[in-house]
């Protein structure tokens, strides 16, 4: 935290910082009602689940969340992978990492059993699915994902051992629709689509931000409406915005942070710039 903003405008932790603290996050109904889904029912039962969206329309955060909510379960293991582009070998060498199994990737016959054993010794004394979380998945390599299908499920694919959620944009789900990949796509169990926000949604995250970083009046209400007026939906442009205009207000240790401030940092309006590059890109 810059003690400069703790100085300044009383802030706990920069609010637009990529880096939140998770009672900072911004939860809406939606988001709410997935993570009870993926809480009460698939971590019970096994299987898939999907997170898609373009680029700063929250995928990172759902998973975030999902993390959390998971962790908070009693004797249940979650699993983050962290290298999507994996192949084979390197996949079953994490897989190993994640859920504490020594495998040797060149004999993959030896982990594919070894996994699945500790996985239904794991189920028979919790009654609870490990959970596999992948975010960016739209950069596994098609055979990593069939191999994941087939690792997850046992007694001719009646019984699943592992949950899976896979977050990704829009290549993850042309992926999906790929012939090898059609009895994968058939078994996402939950899904969350997450479309570009609302001013109304983006105007609730800016608020929630700024109070549990400790000053709910940090900008003014014409400054919010600005921001999120020309965010174009997206909250990681929302936050990107806010984030430049707080630097500025420190830097010149200004103490109200309004439209002037606004008009003074952002010459010429960020929706306009974008417009203008997509137009030159056109052309």
């Amino acid at each position: 935290m810059n003690p400069r903003l703790k100085a300044l405008y009383g802030l706990k932790f920069n609010p637009f910082s990529s880096d939140l603290p998770l009672e900072a996050l911004h939860v809406t109904p939606q988001l709410e009602d997935y993570a009870w889904r993926i809480e009460h029912g698939l971590a019970h039962e096994g299987g898939f689940a999907l997170i898609t969206g373009e680029p700063g329309t929250g995928k990172s955060v759902a998973l975030r969340l999902l993390a959390d909510r998971l962790d908070h379960l009693r004797e249940v293991t979650v699993g983050c992978l962290e290298h999507p582009q994996s192949n084979l070998a390197d996949f079953y060498r994490e897989m190993g990492d994640l859920f504490g199994v020594p495998l040797r990737p060149h004999n993959r016959w030896a982990g594919f059993r070894a996994l699945r054993e500790r996985w239904t010794s794991h189920i028979e004394s919790t009654l609870l699915r490990p959970i596999l979380l992948i975010d960016e998945a739209q950069e596994m390599n098609s055979a990593v994902l069939g191999e994941l299908r087939i690792l997850a499920a046992t007694r001719f694919d009646s019984r699943s051992i592992l949950s899976v959620v896979l977050a990704g944009d829009a290549r993850l789900l042309r992926q999906l629709q790929r012939e090898e990949l059609l009895p994968l796509g058939s078994r996402i169990r939950a899904r969350l689509n997450l479309e570009p926000a609302t001013s109304e949604e983006l105007r609730g995250c800016l608020l929630h931000l700024m109070k549990t970083a400790g000053n709910a009046k940090l900008f003014s209400r014409e400054l919010v409406e600005a921001l999120c007026d020309h965010a174009l939906g997206n909250y990681r442009v929302l936050v990107t915005l806010a984030n430049e205009l707080l630097s500025a207000a420190a830097q010149r240790e200004i103490d109200v942070l309004d439209e002037k401030l606004y008009l003074e940092v952002f010459a010429t309006p960020p929706s306009d710039k974008v417009a203008r590059r997509a137009g030159g890109s056109r052309r």
